[in-house]
């Protein structure tokens, strides 16, 4: 997400947690100026070169909300015991032994033991274990089907994992199949920049760039950010370059940049004037 300070119209990448602590206030890196995030908020910058982001307008009503993913389960009724009553609990019954007849044990008769219908059971216990069986099959491959959704959800941060990123990256080099491009902005190191008037183009920079992937998987071409600066430490101009900007090879792109491997990169920006004396870059 993105916002713009309305006092010196830097824009600024932030996200929820960061609004959550400020509840949308928050203060500008450059001017110092105290602003409302909320206001400039917008999940896609509009195309450059820009001014001012749009205002978003307050509601008249608050917006209802209907995609519910979780609520508390309410606390259970307190159950109530009824309390019994005085006389039964002061009353016990009164018991009377004097027509009771007592046989001893040698009188009892033994009782005749039914035959065991050993055979029934076990029928019954094969054809319920015939039952069973494919519904324990069903419920396998249902097993298996989500925990292979719930990955596949999850691949980004799988594979930014050191243990089992390496045991996809060694599986996939078995099955001889490519795991998809994950990005890790963090993990990219700028080696050396350069920037020149352009040979060819009046008015314009040529800017050159070489950078390393320290990731232990390959990534994709990152979204290049050129702020450019006066004397005074201020921003004079911000440009955001998508891969496809400076790269028109799309083998390259599909391929992405491999663990520990290095590239240069070309960047062809207007010229701003002399006014812009430092220059630095950002990865997205």
């Amino acid at each position: 997400m993105y916002t713009q300070c309305p006092e010196c119209l830097s824009v600024f990448s932030l996200d929820a947690q960061t609004l959550a602590k400020a509840h949308g206030h928050v203060g500008c890196g450059h001017c110092g100026a105290s602003f409302d995030s909320l206001a400039t908020l917008t999940e896609q910058l509009p195309p450059e070169p820009f001014v001012e982001l749009p205002v978003n307008e307050p509601a008249f009503e608050p917006p209802g909300l209907d995609l519910v993913v979780y609520r508390p389960r309410p606390d259970p009724p307190a159950v109530i015991e009824e309390e019994t009553s005085a006389a039964e609990a002061a009353a016990p019954a009164a018991s009377d032994f004097s027509q009771l007849v007592i046989a001893p044990r040698f009188a009892r008769e033994p009782r005749a033991r039914k035959p065991r219908r050993s055979h029934g059971r076990d029928h019954q216990r094969q054809s319920s274990a015939s039952r069973r069986w494919p519904w324990v099959v069903v419920c396998t491959v249902l097993a298996m089907l989500l925990v292979v959704q719930l990955a596949w959800a999850q691949r980004d941060m799988l594979i930014r994992d050191p243990t089992v990123g390496r045991w996809l990256r060694d599986t996939c080099n078995v099955l001889r199949c490519e795991l998809p491009l994950v990005a890790a902005p963090r993990q990219l190191r700028l080696l050396a920049s350069n920037v020149q008037a352009h040979p060819s183009v009046p008015g314009a920079l040529m800017i050159s760039a070489s950078i390393r992937n320290d990731a232990a998987f390959t990534q994709p071409y990152p979204v290049l950010t050129i702020t450019l600066s006066n004397a005074q430490g201020q921003r004079v101009a911000m440009r955001r370059l998508q891969p496809r900007e400076y790269l028109d090879d799309e083998a390259i792109l599909q391929r992405g940049l491999a663990p520990g491997s290095s590239a240069v990169l070309l960047l062809e920006v207007k010229d701003p004037g002399d006014k812009a004396v430092a220059f630095e870059f950002g990865f997205e």
